[in-house]
């Protein structure tokens, strides 16, 4: 596993890039937190330990064969603000927050997206997913070829206890479900870390490099590599 440092330019960003599918009606997900339960991703109550995790501080992510990880900074306060998993020319972009104990943040947020990616001329659809509604957007871009094309996005909600968990899929695995299983999986065994410090709702779960990122690399640890600059982050608070 590749492992790497991004940096953002700005503290405002536009909603991003990833993936579309056919109309299908959303269905309830009144089921979404025992899913989320027994399939994760998990809170950290919930796993009895935390060995074999690469540990970025908010989030605990289970190594692979392949993949890389970049964590985008903001350049004027030099806050980790997301991590990235890249995967296969697919990426899963990651943001974890704060929440209230009595209720999820997921259904205000996909709203505000929706208003966010319509306000800027693209498109976007309720889909079902394994944590209930997902949203896909679609947003105009240029090609290369000058032609008039779009970026495609799929965000995945998951409300956990005190903590909301946003993933944003790229590439191939923004429209396809087959490209998007190593990343899902990846998904399901992210551990988050809330703490016990009271937090406003929406704000964001410190993440960190590895503590051991800076000195040499054991065999057993990811590799280190400048990364190229990772993908627009969209915030939601």
């Amino acid at each position: 596993m590749v492992f790497g440092r991004g940096k953002k330019a700005k503290k405002q960003e536009s909603a991003e890039r990833e993936d579309f599918q056919e109309d299908v009606a959303p269905e309830p997900a009144e089921n979404a937190a025992d899913n989320r339960r027994a399939n994760g991703p998990f809170d950290v109550s919930e796993v009895s330990s935390r060995d074999g995790y690469v540990d970025l501080g908010a989030l605990l992510i289970a190594p692979r064969d392949g993949l890389q990880l970049r964590l985008e900074v903001e350049e004027a306060t030099q806050r980790v603000v997301a991590v990235t998993m890249d995967l296969e020319g697919s990426s899963l972009q990651l943001q974890a927050f704060a929440a209230p104990r009595s209720e999820g943040l997921w259904d205000e947020i996909r709203e505000q997206l929706g208003q966010s990616v319509g306000g800027q001329g693209g498109q976007v659809e309720e889909i079902p997913g394994e944590y209930g509604v997902e949203l896909v957007a679609k947003l105009p871009a240029g090609a290369p070829d000058g032609s008039q094309g779009y970026r495609a996005a799929r965000f995945v909600g998951v409300d956990g206890p005190r903590w909301f968990l946003r993933g944003v899929f790229g590439g191939e695995a923004a429209l396809d479900r087959e490209a998007a299983a190593g990343l899902e999986d990846l998904f399901r065994k992210i551990v988050v870390i809330r703490g016990e410090n009271p937090m406003p709702p929406r704000d964001l779960l410190q993440l960190r490099l590895p503590k051991d990122a800076a000195g040499p690399v054991a065999p057993s640890e990811p590799d280190l590599e400048q990364p190229e600059r990772g993908p627009e982050i969209t915030q939601i608070g």
